[in-house]
């Protein structure tokens, strides 16, 4: 269990033990089913991380030139890629760095296809089958006019020359059952192109790490395909990787009676480093605390420390008055949201540790006003 009282606020807390119980999930499920399964970096992207993911997976997708050279250098291996548009002056580092490259398109197919061909990178293509079960608008990339991948109509009865792979991706946090949903139209629409492909990247959104996921069932549906289309299947999880792994410690900097709701101010911001709880939206966990206003015990309306009037999540409930100093620990905080974190408003980005399996705490990062600087000019 974390000790607190040894950790910065805020702070980003890594437990070591946790992510190894998620690697191990993972592995088993790339054994059993005969398929790859990486690491997703637009997930997780904690390369101090690195050398204990490396023990389990043996690779990593990136989605710009950045996660490519995060990869290679801390992974040690070149990166699956795919970018949604690649960019002329990036392209050729891009395949010195990569093993496989998704194209978003045929009109970028078309343009880098002579060089992608040269290099000797396995290159795919991805897909939109038309079909997902992700509720909100912002993470569905099956809405009509979604600018991520191709759809059947635009393919001819053939792969294009030169093409190995098929990418799709349509899930966020979802269940096998999903998958096999999903899977389900895109043999409707792709099966032909499928017996042509020599591999099959099934994405993300694979929440094989949440509890009550029947990894079973996971495991059938991926060898049923592998063996039916006689491909290699790639998934590439990054909440799978990170899920309940971690907390972000806060602080309490003030205690406000704003119109008669009591309103805690915290040294964190939603906005500045858990934007994800504002763009899903998602009402976060914390620890030691009630999830919904409880009557007749203390209860918060907890905001950030920036200007911003919409910085605030609420309600919470406590079994005591919160006191200015006291620490508040939103929990499974490891997984995206670290990713997204910004200085919005100058305010330092938490730091960044690990709770070691031997139970001491690392600090791994501190950040100040160099770091805010350095984004600017």
């Amino acid at each position: 269990m974390i000790d607190y009282s040894q950790i910065p606020s805020p702070c980003f807390v890594l437990e070591e033990a946790k992510l190894r119980n998620n690697l191990k999930l993972i592995d088993s499920v790339q054994q059993q089913a005969g398929v790859q399964i990486i690491l997703a970096l637009k997930g997780f992207s904690m390369y101090s991380a690195f050398p204990l993911v490396r023990q389990y997976l043996s690779g990593a997708t990136a989605s710009s030139l950045n996660e490519v050279k995060l990869v290679n250098e801390y992974l040690g291996v070149q990166a699956h890629t795919y970018i949604p548009a690649i960019r002329d002056d990036e392209f050729d580092e891009v395949l010195e760095r990569s093993s496989h490259l998704t194209f978003n398109s045929l009109s970028q197919w078309e343009r880098f296809k002579n060089r992608a061909i040269a290099s000797g990178v396995s290159c795919g293509i991805r897909v939109n089958p038309q079909y997902s079960e992700v509720a909100t608008d912002m993470y569905n990339p099956c809405v009509p006019g979604s600018r991520l991948g191709v759809t059947r109509n635009l393919l001819g009865d053939r792969l294009p020359d030169g093409m190995e792979g098929i990418h799709f991706h349509t899930l966020c946090e979802n269940d096998s059952y999903t998958l096999e949903r999903t899977l389900e139209a895109l043999e409707s629409r792709f099966s032909d192109l499928l017996h042509q492909a020599r591999w099959v990247n099934m994405g993300g959104g694979h929440l094989m790490t949440r509890e009550g996921y029947n990894t079973e069932h996971l495991i059938g549906l991926l060898k049923a395909f592998r063996e039916k289309y006689q491909v290699e299947v790639i998934l590439e999880p990054g909440s799978a990787i990170g899920w309940q792994t971690g907390v972000l410690v806060s602080s309490v900097l003030d205690v406000v009676d704003s119109q008669g709701i009591q309103v805690a101010i915290l040294d964190t911001s939603f906005a500045a480093h858990m934007p994800d709880t504002l763009e899903m939206p998602y009402k976060p966990r914390i620890l030691n605390s009630y999830h919904e206003p409880v009557a007749g015990k203390p209860t918060y309306r907890l905001g950030g420390m920036t200007c911003l009037a919409g910085d605030f999540m609420g309600d919470y409930s406590f079994d005591e008055p919160l006191q200015i100093g006291e620490k508040v620990i939103f929990d499974d905080m490891i997984h995206y949201t670290m990713v997204k974190t910004s200085t919005f408003n100058g305010v330092n980005l938490p730091a960044i540790g690990i709770w070691q399996e031997d139970e001491t705490f690392r600090l791994v990062k501190t950040y100040g006003y160099e770091s805010f600087k350095d984004r600017l000019s």
